[in-house]
């Protein structure tokens, strides 16, 4: 199935509003899912993190990445991999944008979730397939914004436009109407890999033998997926990147090469309080 007549993404970000994810997917993503190894294959573009500059480390996948990848690779077929819980929706729009003008085949493999903008990097391909296991979760754009209530009005408004762009994007892809998928992004809606080829999000289930399903969630991955809610809780408390950080390391651990102490266990404890109380008054 070849896909070249997709709506092109318009891209454009907004000061004071930051991306944001959803906790449900973090807690359904399983980062150590990925492709089978193969000598066969043509060139490979992996998306197996969240989407966008991670706020603490700066990884992440992005769009100068995934531009640089395909500037590598020139005009030969592609196949992009993708276990994603999703994250900044305009980087996930534009990475969509680069692959649905790249000149060769694109072909898209959900390995385990593409959840939110992932979701809309996946329609960009020639060929979707999907993991019978897999997921793919759509819902409307998510950001984090602080103001009155004229403020919060207006990023109501600027948003509008960016998920009327996903529903044109997968009614697209599916054939399905505009108005039920404008509901199923309302609620957020969670499909299936078999759902997915059956509503017309994917075009085949993905073989077994092109998954690496030996991978067990494990300890880094509880790891990963706590440092990442404690991303969301950060930034909606308004903390700075720079805070976060120092807050997160005393957690691990503290500053290194410093003794642990009770006094510290305590200022350390009573900033984490502090950060949940913040959060709860968002």
């Amino acid at each position: 199935m070849t896909i070249r007549n997709l709506p092109k993404a318009e891209v454009s970000a907004r000061p004071g509003a930051y991306p944001g994810i959803s906790p449900k997917a973090l807690d359904r993503w399983n980062p150590d899912v990925r492709a089978a190894a193969s000598d066969e294959e043509p060139a490979t573009i992996s998306i197996l993190d969240v989407i966008g500059e991670d706020w603490w480390t700066g990884e992440g996948v992005t769009a100068k990445r995934i531009g640089g990848a395909l500037r590598a690779i020139g005009k030969r077929d592609v196949v992009v991999s993708i276990n994603s819980p999703g994250g900044d929706y305009f980087e996930g729009l534009a990475i969509y944008e680069m692959l649905r003008q790249h000149e060769a085949r694109v072909t898209v493999r959900i390995l385990g979730l593409a959840a939110s903008a992932a979701s809309v990097i996946a329609m960009a391909g020639d060929d979707v397939q999907i993991a019978r296991s897999g997921f793919l979760m759509i819902h409307n754009t998510w950001v984090m914004a602080a103001g009155d209530r004229n403020a919060l009005r207006e990023v109501a408004d600027w948003l509008e436009p960016f998920d009327n762009a996903a529903v044109d994007i997968y009614a697209a892809r599916s054939g399905l109407d505009t108005g039920e998928l404008a509901k199923m992004l309302d609620k957020e809606t969670w499909i299936s890999g078999r759902e997915a080829v059956d509503l017309g999000f994917a075009d085949e289930i993905l073989e077994p033998a092109q998954i690496d399903g030996t991978a067990k969630a494990s300890g880094a991955t509880a790891t990963l997926r706590a440092e990442r809610k404690f991303d969301i809780l950060a930034a909606k408390a308004g903390m700075k990147r720079k805070e976060g950080r120092e807050l997160l390391a005393a957690l691990k651990g503290g500053t290194p090469g410093a003794a642990s102490t009770g006094m510290q266990d305590a200022a350390v404890i009573a900033e984490v309080r502090d950060l949940l109380n913040r959060v709860k008054t968002i």
